[in-house]
């Protein structure tokens, strides 16, 4: 039945994906473009950067970004849309499938999302010649990973909300600052010690990380860290979900 949830969400993409495509393609090339290449030209000390050039050094880092960014917004208004503004998700209990088939195959619709877009992400990053090894492939499914890190914890704050008053509160001092200071568009070592520690807590900074390295070609330089970043990352969409399925179930079953 988590089959009929996904087909449900790809009915409802089938009518606005010619949009969304376009969207997801102009947005990376607009910012590769305006700070990759136009304030890239500024950034001189490439020593700060592992000696890449700032574009290289940008792109993995935008990709994560846009993961997480893209999967916060499936993750708030499309679930509390189900519960509150349509009623699909009660339409849905009311037959064979289960709350936790709501559940799952809401989460597996975003990542199929996630999919396309950091595809098409990547496909932009190679045509700009923002990166320095054929392991750039396999940022696609580390921008997965990242994505389902933010995308499945909030899904199950989503399912407790009555309404989305709350959803800018997550968006402002949430993702955006995450955003600029996880290391994105510099170092996180250019940052004081104390804010260090914070960005090294937050999952963009391992998705960055994660997708930087694989980018660049040095993930073999210290496959330990490599190793913690995916298991951080994991852990949240392992927990992430299971707290998921059971905010769905307490609010379909319980009303």
């Amino acid at each position: 039945m988590v089959g009929r949830v996904f087909e449900h969400r790809l009915t409802l993409y089938r009518r606005t994906f010619r949009s969304s495509i376009f969207s997801s393609f102009l947005s990376p090339v607009l910012f590769l473009t305006a700070m990759g290449l136009g304030l890239g030209s500024y950034v001189s000390n490439t020593a700060a950067l592992g000696g890449v050039p700032y574009l290289d050094f940008l792109a993995p880092g935008l990709l994560a970004a846009m993961a997480m960014q893209t999967a916060s917004f499936e993750a708030t208004f499309p679930i509390i849309r189900g519960f509150i503004w349509n009623k699909v998700f009660h339409a849905m209990a009311a037959t064979p499938i289960t709350p936790r088939d709501i559940a799952v195959g809401s989460l597996a619709w975003i990542a199929a999302r996630l999919t396309l877009t950091s595809a098409i992400f990547t496909v932009v990053i190679v045509f700009f010649g923002a990166y320095e090894s054929p392991l750039v492939i396999l940022c696609v499914p580390a921008a997965v990973l990242t994505g389902m890190a933010f995308a499945a914890p909030i899904t199950a704050y989503s399912a407790t909300q009555k309404n989305p008053n709350r959803f800018a509160t997550i968006f402002r001092f949430g993702i955006t600052p995450l955003f600029l200071f996880s290391g994105t568009f510099f170092p996180i070592s250019s940052l004081p010690p104390a804010l260090q520690v914070v960005a090294w807590l937050t999952p963009l900074f391992h998705g960055v990380a994660l997708t930087r390295s694989l980018s660049l070609g040095t993930i073999g330089a210290d496959p330990a860290a490599a190793v913690v970043h995916i298991v951080y990352l994991t852990t949240l969409v392992i927990v992430g979900s299971w707290l998921a399925t059971r905010t769905v179930e307490r609010r379909l079953v319980g009303g």
